[in-house]
């Protein structure tokens, strides 16, 4: 008999954040985020240190996903920001980078921590009101009606991704074929509770990227295919084509004993029994004048044949996540039993044809109102597709978040400059009663605020991999980036030429003040002004919801953080 073991007592750690392991992970935790932020950010390889799969990226939901955490404290933070990827899919390191500076910053100072979080949510409201008030410098709008804006969003994802691996070409071209995705994905005929369709991405790996396009419809594999011959299919009276979706195996297969005890009858056999129940199906469906049969599993060869000779074009193994897309693309009901066909269950279709790209064969169908279509995407290896393709759909999800609230941020860091810089302004014209609501004096409230703003201007100095100087301007707080090798006492004018989002250029007497090495007294700063002349047809921006969204979440997050007293581990 085994000897048992007495159960461990729970293990108590009180003030987590004063630990010095804690404040060790979190810092290198910050220092693996911000050395993968923006465009320039160097590339990371995971793996789980048994070999096998080596994943290299520098986006967040790669790495959150696969880095593992071991304290309590850093796994509230990596499921913050994890949580909001799910529901965003951008803006995740600045979300978390931007965590880990609240928390750094608020910490050093010697101010209560619940004095803190009233102080910091303060700020977050005035944020949060500035961000949606029409006089915001830091925001446009986005005109559905021009490409130009969406163009640059779409942009903007891309290029902030440097495992994809490409060149501005390929970014260009790209950019439009996200662009045009989206635009099938746009119900022609817009309704009361209107619902955008689906992108279907198709890999074809070693491949040029140029090579990627975007046909309306869906793309199912079929290497059997024979492309020599034309594809025979029945049409209808109207000339459509009548298509039958089943999700339950077609294969001829025998019933599952799990299902229960079955009772077979002397010289009877299961498996003709069951195959000559298909083939009154494959009947059916020719009566019902069924041009196409897509099935999620295997069809069996005889009822494959059977149709094929009455001019039924059969597909199967499609896929379990084809079978939505399917659905709502076709109108059909997917069919669950071969023991009931209800003629109400079919849907239509405008044409099907066979294509081919690279050594793959597929049949494509083209359904009459195109809400879903199938973006072939290329790149040259397995690494920069899987990079690529987490991309893409940002960049798709990032389009539909933007048609809910058309509004975009500026990116480059002038938003987060930008932001501090009006919260200088403000936190300097308070009212004494506003500090009697918080239960703080005002020098608290400069501390934290200066605390709040410094994390805001780390985020946009996240973005400097080369060891240049990063300069805000007194007049507009947008973020400018210095060439790396100029000294500290250089004319600025004289080595930037725009600000990091791109919509302000060098052409005016503009004031500058160093990002870096701000840590003393809080700077008195004016009210930033919107910029008036955009110098830039390619902005980079970025999304209003989800950069809103992270704004909220890096802080309250780092509130939570500040407010543990105990975390309690079981040691069983």
């Amino acid at each position: 008999m085994s000897r048992l073991e007495a159960k461990k007592p729970p293990l108590f750690i009180s003030e987590p954040l004063a630990k010095d392991t804690v404040s060790q992970s979190l810092s290198l935790l910050s220092g693996i985020l911000k050395s993968c932020y923006g465009p320039a950010g160097r590339l990371k390889q995971l793996h789980n240190g048994m070999g096998g799969y080596v994943c290299t990226t520098s986006q967040s939901s790669a790495i959150l996903s696969r880095l593992s955490v071991s304290h309590p404290v850093l796994s509230v933070l990596t499921a913050s920001v994890q949580n909001h990827i799910s529901r965003f899919s951008d803006c995740g390191l600045f979300t978390a980078i931007l965590c880990c500076s609240l928390i750094e910053n608020f910490k050093s100072l010697n101010v209560a921590s619940c004095t803190v979080i009233k102080i910091s949510k303060h700020l977050l409201s005035l944020c949060m009101d500035y961000l949606k008030s029409e006089v915001c410098g830091c925001r446009v709008s986005v005109d559905f009606s021009s490409l130009e804006t969406l163009l640059c969003l779409v942009r903007s994802v891309l290029t902030s991704k440097p495992a994809c691996m490409l060149n501005k070409p390929e970014v260009d071209h790209l950019t439009m074929l996200i662009l045009k995705a989206f635009m099938f994905t746009v119900p022609c005929h817009v309704e009361t509770n209107a619902v955008l369709g689906k992108c279907v991405i198709v890999p074809v790996k070693g491949r040029r990227v140029v090579d990627s396009t975007v046909l309306p419809g869906l793309l199912i594999e079929t290497p059997e295919i024979q492309l020599a011959k034309p594809l025979a299919v029945k049409r209808t009276c109207s000339n459509m084509i009548k298509i039958a979706l089943f999700c339950v195996s077609m294969s001829g297969d025998l019933f599952n004993p799990e299902e229960g005890t079955i009772t077979v009858h002397h010289g009877i056999s299961l498996e003709m029994s069951e195959l000559n129940q298909l083939l009154n199906v494959g009947k059916q469906l020719i009566n019902d004048e069924v041009g196409l049969v897509v099935c999620q599993k295997v069809i069996h060869p005889s009822l494959k044949q059977y149709l094929k000779e009455n001019h039924v074009v059969a597909v199967d193994r499609a896929g379990l996540s084809l079978m939505e897309p399917l659905s709502r693309m076709t109108g059909s009901k997917p069919i669950a039993s071969i023991h009931s066909l209800s003629p109400c269950c079919y849907g239509s279709l405008k044409d099907v044809r066979i294509e081919s790209f690279a050594s793959k064969h597929f049949v494509h169908l083209i359904p009459p109102d195109t809400v879903v279509c199938s973006l072939i995407l290329c790149n040259r290896n397995e690494t920069a597709w899987d990079e690529l393709k987490r991309a893409c759909e940002t960049a798709e999800h990032v389009l539909q978040l933007t048609m809910k609230e058309p509004l975009a941020l500026l990116g480059g860091g002038c938003t987060e400059t930008h932001l501090a810089s009006y919260i200088r302004h403000k936190s300097c014209s308070l009212s004494s009663s506003s500090f009697k609501d918080m239960d703080c004096s005002r020098t608290q409230y400069q501390l934290v605020a200066d605390g709040f703003c410094r994390s805001l201007e780390s985020v946009a100095c996240s973005l400097n991999h080369d060891g240049g100087e990063i300069l805000t301007d007194m007049v507009y707080g947008h973020c400018w980036f210095v060439p790396s090798g100029f000294p500290s006492v250089s004319n600025w004018s004289d080595l930037v030429s725009k600000c990091g989002c791109g919509i302000n250029g060098n052409t005016e007497n503009l004031n500058w003040r160093l990002l870096q090495g701000q840590f003393g007294s809080p700077i008195i700063q004016g009210c930033p002004k919107d910029p008036s002349v955009k110098v830039s047809d390619f902005l980079t921006l970025d999304c209003f919801a989800a950069k809103c969204s992270g704004l909220q979440v890096a802080l309250e997050t780092a509130n939570l953080i500040l407010d543990l007293s105990y975390v309690i581990e079981d040691q069983n």
